[in-house]
């Protein structure tokens, strides 16, 4: 019994190590084991095997507290209960220890499957923040693309409303031009007609006198 609880708790002790510490792939392989002890019908078996090794553990400590109340009416202990004291309290601490290595094997291995799950998370995060920097990078240069297009059109468009602008001033001024001519050419009309209707009144003048002196003839 002693031989076998010596080999469970070295085979644990073993598990436990390997969950703490990674030595190429055995941590693997241990996860894998705790893996399947947790699985199917294992949980059971673990819990069958836990509750008879509490029950040992409660049975060697009572055989114990009991060696220690014989002796203590009787006043001295036998070789004999020296020996079972001695057996008791090595299977106790060995159960102890087993019970103990298995709780923190459960735990451990719970917090292994966690970072597992983390580093999971956290390269996939890594992946998708890398996509969307590429996506970003890509976004960038379109849009410092489409930023110079725009600058260029502005520029042209720039170039255009001063052509236009330019333009617009030299119709306006040929326009000014225009109808200070029109004006000029207005007033002198005005001036040509007021000589003409002059003209015409002194040849009316004139042709009643020639008239008025060859009635005075006749």
């Amino acid at each position: 019994m002693i031989q076998l609880l010596f080999l469970v708790l070295f085979a644990e002790g073993a598990a436990a190590l390997l969950l703490m510490v990674k030595i190429g792939p055995l941590r693997e392989l241990a996860m894998r084991g705790v893996d399947q002890a947790k699985d199917g019908k294992g949980p059971a078996t673990v819990k069958t095997l836990a509750c008879t090794l509490l029950v040992i553990f409660m049975s060697s400590v009572a055989s114990i507290l009991k060696i220690q109340n014989r002796g203590l009416k009787l006043g001295t202990v036998s070789p004999m209960d020296q020996v079972l004291w001695r057996t008791h309290l090595l299977e106790a601490s060995l159960i102890g220890y087993i019970l103990f290595l298995a709780f923190v094997i459960d735990r451990l291995h719970h917090y292994q499957r966690k970072l597992i799950i983390l580093k999971k998370t956290t390269n996939a995060s890594r992946e998708e923040v890398e996509k969307l920097q590429l996506e970003l990078q890509g976004k960038d240069d379109k849009l410092s693309k489409e930023n110079k297009k725009l600058h260029r059109e502005l520029a042209n468009l720039s170039e255009q409303v001063k052509k236009v602008k330019s333009e617009t001033e030299e119709r306006e001024r040929r326009r000014l031009e225009a109808e200070a001519h029109v004006n000029a050419l207005q007033k002198q009309s005005e001036d040509l007609l007021l000589e003409y209707d002059l003209l015409l009144e002194d040849n009316q003048k004139g042709h009643w006198t020639a008239m008025i002196l060859l009635s005075s003839d006749v």
